[in-house]
């Protein structure tokens, strides 16, 4: 998401959300229909207008509207789906991160301020927490046993949901208390979108900025950042990121319909790019979720006037 603003429409919003791009420097990409009958490309509702995904790490994706916050359950074998939660204005969804541990579904709210969570069986609403009336923009988030931290594209900060420090997270008693976590270090700020997608390495944070390609490690407890350097390819317009085995990281770069896997160091402070993925059916990606050694992505078709007809899909990418 890079010129998003609330000042501006929804769809610009969109246009300025990152991408993500996968590309093999060994072979070329894969884009032959997956094993075992799966489909290529699973369809999302007409003019649903995605933005994030993430999986349940076994069969089923999760993805948001940014239009009016609904979010979609689809099966990652057969392609079918339903729809989990109905949308409602003033809702969005942006990025999305489903908690394994506790079976909750977690929704980055965008313009609105807030984060969601979900029963992802029901759709349930569990719990809203607010981040005041300030300019923001709540991008992405990633769930960690210290608590669930989620990017604000236009401000210095991360937002927290902070679990009990100390104490083994009730999966009965979602918190109830927010707050913003002050960033220092190498980050600085530019103009147009910031921070975006975020995972947890190790007892850090990861987490990209949009506008430069910058890449940064991030204190989940001090917020010092502290830039990643990366050599062999560029992250500018990175958006949602997921991580891989060994040390890889995905990032997908939106405005270049591309998906880059970046090898890190373990100390988490140099990585280079090992491999680029593109796919025909690419469409401005903007989120990225992986099950097993399958990558699904899903294209938010920012350069596309958002009408009711307008299609919108996932495509699935087997890495070998």
């Amino acid at each position: 998401m890079e010129d998003c603003m609330r000042l501006f429409s929804k769809s610009a919003v969109v246009a300025a959300l990152s991408g993500v791009v996968i590309t093999f420097l060994a072979m070329p990409a894969q884009t032959e229909s997956p094993h075992r009958g799966a489909p290529h490309r699973i369809a999302l509702p007409d003019g649903f207008q995605p933005e994030g995904i993430t999986s349940d790490g076994r069969r089923f994706l999760y993805v948001g509207s940014l239009d009016d916050g609904a979010i979609w359950r689809a099966d990652s074998r057969t392609g079918g789906g339903r729809l989990l939660a109905q949308g409602r204005e003033p809702r969005a969804a942006a990025g999305m991160e489903y908690d394994r541990r506790c079976d909750r579904l977690w929704v980055a709210g965008a313009e609105t301020h807030r984060i969601r969570v979900h029963d992802p069986v029901t759709g349930e609403r569990l719990r809203t927490y607010g981040f005041g009336a300030n300019e923001r923009f709540v991008n992405d988030l990633v769930v960690t046993r210290w608590g669930v931290f989620a990017t604000d594209s236009m401000n210095k900060v991360l937002l927290v949901v902070r679990f009990r420090e100390g104490r083994q997270y009730r999966c009965d008693l979602p918190p109830r208390s927010a707050r913003t976590l002050k960033l220092s270090g190498d980050l600085v700020m530019q103009p147009g979108f910031n921070l975006n997608g975020i995972v947890r390495i190790k007892r850090s944070l990861v987490s990209v900025q949009t506008n430069t390609g910058n890449l940064f490690r991030i204190n989940p407890f001090t917020g010092a950042t502290h830039r990643i350097r990366i050599r062999g390819g560029s992250l500018v317009n990175g958006d949602g990121i997921e991580r891989g085995r060994n040390g890889l990281l995905y990032v997908v770069r939106n405005q270049e319909d591309r998906i880059v896997a970046v090898q890190l160091n373990k100390g988490l402070s140099r990585g280079r790019v090992v491999s680029k993925i593109a796919d025909t059916t690419f469409d401005v990606p903007t989120g990225v979720a992986r099950i097993d050694d399958t990558l699904f992505v899903v294209n938010a078709r920012f350069g596309t006037a958002p009408e009711p007809d307008t299609q919108y899909w996932i495509t699935r990418i087997r890495r070998r």
